[in-house]
């Protein structure tokens, strides 16, 4: 490891020079990564909804749907404005009042269920179909160009609506995003480090890290919006210790060696093995999102896995290549930082342990209860701010017509006319259906089938199948239409066992199934990671036990406060926060433990060694947390887009709790196991061992 920190520091110039090259195809990949922004695109391919989604898309060619609300139109204006968006490229059919019934038809012949169907005091409906699928860019140019030709007094409602208008304003946002995690950062570390120049190199290095992680992520194809909005703010977060620790080594070593390239050899050295090891446990948390069944979390996992293993290869070369190359300019800017005084608080923490310990152990009721208690929401417009059109299109669809959502179903195209009018005749009794519409529901009513237009039959029976329409009052991911649901989906399968309900509330309702699970598996999988990743560094077997229980408590107040706050969060929070939190905050736990350890190892008392750990410790736990804390707290506040805003400011507040619980807690932890950490842990054995052979010499 010397050796190679001597090189390093040897061919700096070159490295810089490869290092701001190598920018450009990582700049190049960025640019041709296709962000996804649907959700529901992560749930597993196994499942019926899926398979559903499929089967309409290829023997249907339809994929994407939208329910259109004009306002104002009389039938006649709705007609053409039928046939101008049927025109679009991508949209493969429209649905309305004239597909079912010439306009010829006098309308005192039609039923009255019919004519609602598609009308309402202020407006008419039109269920629109893609022949792409819902979050592809052709389906949401095709959007956009709805919006346009339909004009202001038209809504559109659809879960591509909604993708489109998140994909517009993360967009907007996202340049924001990093420039406000930037200047925060850059402000905590320029208070509490000696150097104003040390904070640009360190964002210059995470910077070129950050950018060489979204170009190789062109190898998956495509990411998700979630990650590419959180993997620079996150990234920037979770390695800013690694700069740190190399600097601070630097800083030392540059008073044992006259020639800055030695020092900086040496301070690579020592860095490469303390990052390496405390890089694993961030690691491991983010591979745990991987064991999701909602893909979503492999997604997360493995580009921020990634971010991390970029960022510290970047940390060990890069940085030390900026640092040699600046040191002038550095030294002209180096200041008193400001600091906590570890002593006198360590001091205060010992002197008051049991009162810490008995209050933060109280904590823990609170907290599960909170924590079990949290309230969370799947419907995915809930997460946009009011003023975006696809949020308003849901609302006046609602109001108007009573419709929250339309739910499909493909069922055999031979089952007998009778057969599906007898099904759809049962569902409209379901509590929140307001109208169940399919081809053989319409023939024997008063409009005669000859009435009916070829292309419609033929439309809505392909491939073996049919399709019909369900309209529900219902909010998607509420309790009622989940219920709904399973009762239409009994009744549907009592008539057709092959038949499949598909759309946006069933999909919602998979996903909320899928991910309580998901949530148990990575819960346990981050945690025996972690544990078993301490017990291997710290050669104990109790520690892992305390500290792993220390951020678990951290991770529950820091949820919890979510619910004594009345706030509600995604359901992604609920996953993936307590994963980062544990991987990327154990740490503060590791660095105290590791000092502790070397204290007692050196014959200290237990209080003495805790002091001393806990007086060294300190500045470099604040500085940490505090930097987590400013990367991503500014996006928390900024952000439109609930589902990124909420995470940040959990992971914001999940930061300050682990630095508190790790700086209040564990230290009284010590006191109290100290005993059982000793008895448990190999070097405490070699310590006890070694320190009777030294008696046993004394005695001889």
């Amino acid at each position: 490891m010397l050796q190679f920190g001597r090189n390093i520091a040897k061919h700096r110039i070159l490295i810089l020079i490869v290092s701001f090259m190598l920018l450009i195809p990582a700049s190049v990949g960025y640019f041709n990564t296709r962000v996804n922004y649907d959700i529901l695109y992560y749930l597993p391919d196994h499942i019926e909804t899926m398979k559903g989604q499929d089967i309409l898309l290829r023997d249907f060619g339809k994929g994407a749907y939208a329910m259109f609300v004009a306002n104002g139109m009389t039938d006649r204006e709705a007609a053409v404005l039928k046939e101008k968006m049927e025109g679009i490229d991508h949209v493969a059919e429209v649905i309305w009042f004239d597909s079912i019934a010439d306009m010829s038809i006098p309308q005192e012949i039609l039923p009255d269920e019919l004519y609602e169907v598609f009308h309402s005091e202020n407006g008419t409906l039109m269920a629109i179909f893609f022949d792409t699928g819902t979050s592809e860019d052709e389906t949401m140019d095709a959007i956009e160009e709805i919006r346009n030709t339909a004009g202001e007094q038209c809504f559109l409602s659809s879960m591509s609506a909604i993708v489109t208008d998140t994909r517009d304003l993360v967009k907007k946002e996202l340049f924001w995003y990093v420039l406000i995690a930037v200047i925060l950062s850059c402000i905590v570390l320029a208070v509490t480090m000696d150097s104003f120049m040390a904070p640009v190199l360190f964002m210059a290095n995470i910077g070129m890290a950050i950018v060489y992680n979204l170009g190789t992520n062109i190898i998956q194809g495509e990411i998700s919006f979630i990650t590419m909005s959180l993997a620079a703010v996150l990234q920037l977060a979770v390695t800013m210790d690694y700069s740190i620790f190399l600097w601070n080594s630097y800083r030392e070593e540059r008073k044992l060696f006259e020639k800055k390239e030695e020092a900086m050899a040496h301070a690579i050295s020592k860095t490469i093995t303390s990052v390496a090891a405390s890089s694993l446990t961030t690691i491991a948390g983010f591979l745990a999102l991987c064991f999701m069944t909602f893909t979503l979390g492999m997604d997360l996992g493995v580009v921020m896995a990634k971010g991390v293993v970029l960022g510290v290869i970047c940390c060990v070369t890069i940085l030390p290549a900026m640092i040699l190359a600046c040191d002038k300019l550095i030294q002209k800017t180096t200041h008193r930082p400001m600091t906590l005084n570890g002593k006198r608080f360590a001091d205060f923490v010992v002197k008051h342990n049991r009162v810490f310990l008995v209050c933060l152990l109280i904590l823990w009721i609170p907290a599960i209860y909170g924590y079990r208690n949290i309230d969370v929401y799947y419907k995915l417009d809930t997460s946009l701010p009011d003023y975006l059109p696809s949020v308003q299109a849901n609302r006046v669809l609602e109001d108007d017509f009573d419709i929250s959502t339309v739910h499909m179903i493909l069922a055999k195209d031979d089952l007998p006319s009778r057969t599906v009018k007898a099904m759809l005749g049962e569902m409209e009794n379901v509590d929140g259906v307001q109208f169940a519409l399919a081809t053989d529901s319409l023939i024997g009513s008063r409009i005669p089938s000859e009435f009916l237009p070829e292309e419609m039959t033929g439309e809505l029976k392909e491939g073996g199948y049919q399709l019909m329409l369900i309209s529900s009052e219902y909010e998607v991911a509420s309790d009622e239409v989940n219920a709904q649901i399973e009762r239409l989906e009994t009744i549907m399968k009592t008539y057709d066992p092959t038949a499949m309900l598909i759309g946006e509330a069933p999909c919602t309702r998979d996903l909320i199934r899928i991910t309580d699970r998901d949530f148990k598996v990575v819960s346990a999988v981050s945690v025996a990671a972690v544990f078993l990743l301490i017990l291997i560094s710290l050669h104990s077997i109790s520690l892992p036990v305390i500290l792993v229980l220390v951020i678990e408590l951290a991770i529950y107040v820091n949820m919890s406060l979510s619910y004594f706050t009345k706030a509600t969060l995604p359901f992604i929070a609920s996953i993936v926060i307590g994963t980062i939190q544990l991987g990327a905050t154990v740490d503060y736990a590791i660095l105290l433990t590791t000092h502790y350890q070397q204290e007692r190892l050196e014959g200290r008392d237990k209080l003495e060694a805790t002091k001393i750990s806990l007086a060294s410790s300190t500045p470099s736990i604040v500085t940490s947390a505090l930097g987590f804390f400013a990367a991503t707290i500014g996006v928390g506040i900024y952000s439109d887009v609930d589902l990124i805003g909420s995470l940040c400011l959990l992971m914001a507040r999940g930061a300050l709790v682990s630095m508190a619980m790790v700086l209040l807690l564990l230290p009284s932890l010590y006191l109290l196991c100290d005993g059982l950490i000793r008895k448990t842990s190999w070097n405490g054995r070699r310590k006890k061992r070694a320190h009777h052979a030294e008696l046993e010499e004394e005695i001889k």
